[in-house]
């Protein structure tokens, strides 16, 4: 395993409870760092690689469940706790905040690795939705405002003639706008632009109703539809 394929950092004021976890991870193969407190683990300017955060729950400067409510909805890795005064609300407290382990010391090399595991999948997991995110979002922009117009239609299954007389344009225009959109969203088929709208906020069922009739229905739609900013 490649010392550059992920980080654990592991915070705990026991130094000697945190120097027998950065050997054992070290020997492990794992790039480790280790903090005596969780100011220090904050203050630290953590590389942009996949990572673990082994958290004590008892610490100097602050409780290790108040730090993970403190880094609620910030990028920070997964969190896998250890602690040698576990109980079962601090436990409950802690899972459902979103942390991937709970371990009373002492605990095993096996559980541990195996919590870390999990944590840097999970985070790897969520580093790939952020760039595919990023990647849909560079996309979108360099439609243009007509293209942004007819994107929620397309996803909405809006037929083209009716899109036309929704946006006061020709039933071609709209092929070719479509067209355009598939091009520069790199999109394979429908279904597949329709999962990028969504991850890109744009819902297939936002905007107004629009009549789904055939050629001779007598319905006009009106108004037109702007999606959200991306």
């Amino acid at each position: 395993m490649s010392t550059a394929e992920y980080i654990v950092y592991v915070v705990d004021d026991d130094h000697r409870v945190r120097e027998a976890l950065e050997d054992l991870l070290f020997a492990c193969g794992v790039q480790v760092i280790g903090f005596g407190s969780a100011a220090d683990y904050v203050a630290y300017d953590k590389p942009d690689w996949p990572a673990c955060l082994i958290l004590d729950i008892e610490l100097p400067d602050i409780n290790g469940l108040d730090l993970q409510r403190q880094l609620a909805g910030t990028r920070h890795p997964p969190i896998v706790f250890i602690t040698g005064h576990g109980d079962i609300p601090s436990t409950v407290q802690a899972m459902k905040a979103g942390a991937v382990d709970f371990l009373p010391k002492p605990f095993s090399q096996q559980q541990l690795l195996a919590a870390i595991d999990v944590a840097v999948g999970l985070d790897r997991q969520r580093r790939a939705a952020e760039q595919e995110l990023k990647t849909l979002r560079s996309r979108y922009a360099v439609l243009t405002p007509r293209e942004k117009e007819v994107l929620p239609l397309v996803v909405r299954g809006v037929l083209n003639k009716q899109a036309a007389a929704n946006l006061g344009i020709s039933e071609v225009t709209v092929q070719i706008h479509r067209g355009n959109i598939m091009r520069k969203m790199t999109a394979r088929s429908l279904s597949e632009l329709v999962r990028m709208s969504l991850k890109l906020g744009i819902a297939a069922d936002d905007g107004p109703s629009i009549p789904q009739g055939g050629p001779d229905s007598p319905a006009k739609v009106r108004g037109g539809v702007t999606p959200p900013n991306a």
